[in-house]
């Protein structure tokens, strides 16, 4: 396309590409189109990060603790406990809470009888004495729980819903034992899947107050 400009009493005619102007209309839309791709794909990892695999299940942060741990297969007996001992109402609350949560292994390594016995509804309340000791008002991920140690010289002892206390110590840069009032204690086999009302890690030995 040929355009004509004024110079004083002279003109000159000045010829612009119709294939320049396409070609900037091409490098701005594929500009635009990387830069959409790059935001969806930094906000669906971000929203995948925040997700943790348990019990062949992802745990969803915007759910409460309640609604994850009923779709983790390694917690079926925790689950079925907890409406046994009438605490749903309790863990779907505001909270927050800090949970260790035993996987079946752990219930299952009980003395023989113990499970049967205590799911028993003239035993709810030893039943329930024994699921909120694994609870701790507040929300403790890995890094708050590390901090409780170092602040108490090696070891932090923070008080249950129960109202009893577990102890809490390192065992290596990346790993924390939980221990009860009987002297018994349990690994931490996954840390922080964290909930709308707190957090819970996964541990390997029913604790007992």
């Amino acid at each position: 396309m040929a355009r004509e400009i004024q110079r004083g009493n002279s003109s000159v005619t000045c010829i612009e590409s119709d294939n320049n102007k396409n070609l900037n209309i091409m490098k701005n839309k594929i500009i635009n189109t990387m830069l959409t791709f790059c935001l969806i794909g930094m906000f669906g990892f971000s929203t995948m990060a925040q997700t943790t695999k348990v019990g062949g299940e992802e745990m969803y942060p915007k759910k409460n603790i309640v609604e994850n741990a009923v779709n983790s297969a390694d917690h079926t007996i925790l689950v079925e406990a907890v409406k046994v001992a009438g605490l749903v109402g309790t863990l779907q609350g505001d909270g927050p809470f800090t949970v260790f949560a035993p996987v079946n292994d752990a219930f299952e390594n009980l003395p023989e009888g113990t499970l049967e016995t205590l799911m028993k509804p003239e035993n709810k309340d030893q039943l329930v004495g024994i699921l909120t000791y694994h609870v701790i008002p507040g929300k403790y991920d890995f890094e708050a729980l590390k901090k409780e140690i170092k602040k108490g010289d090696g070891k932090a002892t923070l008080e249950t819903a129960a109202g009893k206390t577990l102890s809490f110590m390192m065992n290596g840069e990346r790993n924390i034992t939980v221990w009860d009032n009987s002297g018994n204690y349990a690994n931490i086999s996954v840390y922080d899947v964290y909930q709308s009302n707190g957090v819970i890690h996964v541990i390997d030995r029913v604790l007992l107050p």
